[in-house]
């Protein structure tokens, strides 16, 4: 973890399995960063819902027609340390455009962006580069992307291009 980062969205790329979510809340416990993220909440069922909270996720109703963005811009207001793990794919399959909500989020709420990645080639898991945005979204995606580029996902086939 970057010092003195206490806010962040961090960005968790390419998710290509369902081993990726495994993998990185095992490296990101091991490495002391309390992350929370955002699962849909079909999955929350008993016991399953007690025990995804303990992890640090919160649910998500991905049916519904609500302001996720604005949600999570309430949760970094309400907790003075947070970093909040995104996956703006949306999807394990290759996906040319990435959710926008994950950088409209850290533009409101005034917090970076962290680059966490699993590196399948190189057996390691990180946090890469810290994005500051500037509210250029496409100049800034060039920088994430380019940076995913580098990574090795589970499925090559699936990640990012």
């Amino acid at each position: 973890m970057p010092p003195g980062v206490k806010q962040a969205i961090m960005i968790a790329a390419p998710h290509t399995s369902n081993w990726d979510f495994v993998y990185a809340r095992a490296a990101f416990y091991l490495m002391d960063v309390p992350v929370k993220l955002t699962i849909k909440k079909e999955a929350f069922f008993f016991p399953m819902g007690a025990l995804l909270r303990s992890m640090g996720a919160v649910p998500v109703d991905r049916k519904k027609n609500n302001n996720l963005v604005a949600a999570m811009v309430d949760l970094f207001k309400e907790h003075e340390e947070m970093v909040m793990m995104v996956t703006p794919e949306g999807t394990r399959k290759y996906q040319p455009r990435w959710k926008k909500g994950f950088y409209h989020t850290a533009v409101q709420a005034g917090v970076p962006i962290l680059l966490g990645y699993l590196d399948y080639a190189k057996k390691e898991a990180g946090i890469g580069p810290t994005i500051h945005p500037t509210g250029d979204f496409d100049a800034d995606m060039q920088k994430i992307l380019g940076f995913y580029r580098t990574v090795t996902p589970k499925f090559p086939s699936q990640g990012v291009r």
